[in-house]
């Protein structure tokens, strides 16, 4: 087998080890109303690329940590973004019909079922970090307080906020890059600097980390913008199209543009990891799942 061979495995083998956790993490039948439980496991266990504990998983890795050691931390953020993408579908947010390929929340159950699974699982998340007895409590609090940052006043819900609210402002590209990262580029940051923080990393190891994290999410939104402008709903498993009438990064540059940006980030992310010396892992993984997406279109 040759060495990519073998590295695809292992990533392989750490999604399929995360979404064993994730089965055994997620509230199981009869631990609250059937329908909410179902809901919230259609949601969180639909297959997905798992990226976010994927990113924890190796940036622990990177820096030493016991195999498992940041797993649930891992599964706790992949919970924090199935969690974002219920509420984004809302028919109040972006009213969207697919989502991985199904039927969004709110269409399979009921809108009123969808908030509550949302709300719901992000609080498990927390709780899943705080209960990891694997981690000293001062780590555990330390990441379930930066979990929470990445949610709140100036992560997710602060983007989603801005999308709804301030799109006359996104012509602005540094405004437009704000909302971007607050959307997608928060999340990953945690998952990175997570993992790093599992394994001990030095302080400059962490904001080589959270700078890699940063361009890797807005490579991943330009990219998403990229999808929603040119692909079908079919080869997207989510509708497109939604953001035909929004300023986005492909809107304001055109595609070509786009595409040249989101390799300008990509790039940025690469040196941030060079210029500690690590995060070979973390950079083979990006760079593989990049590559193959555009082998794909």
């Amino acid at each position: 087998m040759d060495d990519h061979a073998a590295f695809l495995q292992r990533v392989e083998a750490l999604r399929a080890g995360v979404d064993r956790r994730l089965a055994e993490l997620a509230p199981p039948l009869g631990s609250a109303p059937d329908r909410l439980v179902e809901a919230v496991r259609y949601s969180l266990l639909a297959p997905g690329k798992r990226f976010r504990p994927i990113v924890t998983l190796l940036a622990a890795a990177e820096f030493g940590a016991a195999e498992g050691a940041a797993l649930d931390l891992g599964c706790a953020l992949e919970m924090i973004h199935a969690a974002s993408l219920i509420l984004d579908d809302l028919p109040s947010m972006d009213d969207a019909g697919l989502r991985r390929g199904l039927p969004t929340i709110h269409r399979a159950f009921d809108e009123a079922t969808a908030i509550l699974a949302g709300v719901g699982l992000l609080n498990h998340a927390y709780a899943v970090i705080a209960a990891d007895q694997g981690l000293p409590a001062p780590l555990r609090a330390e990441l379930a307080g930066r979990a929470a940052q990445a949610v709140g006043f100036s992560g997710l819900i602060a983007g989603q906020a801005r999308d709804l609210f301030d799109r006359d402002q996104l012509r602005d590209p540094s405004v437009l890059e704000r909302l971007n990262h607050e959307k997608t580029g928060v999340l990953i940051v945690a998952a990175a600097q997570g993992g790093g923080i599992v394994a001990g990393a030095p302080d400059e190891a962490i904001e080589a980390l959270g700078a890699f994290a940063r361009h890797i999410g807005l490579a991943f939104q330009i990219r998403d913008d990229l999808i929603d402008a040119q692909a079908s709903p079919e080869a997207a498993g989510k509708d497109v199209g939604k953001d035909a009438a929004m300023a986005t990064v492909v809107s304001t540059l055109g595609p070509a543009g786009a595409r040249q940006a989101m390799e300008e980030h990509l790039a940025k992310a690469s040196d941030a990891l060079a210029a500690i010396g690590r995060g070979e892992l973390l950079g083979r993984y990006v760079g593989d799942l990049f590559a193959r997406r555009k082998a794909a279109a």
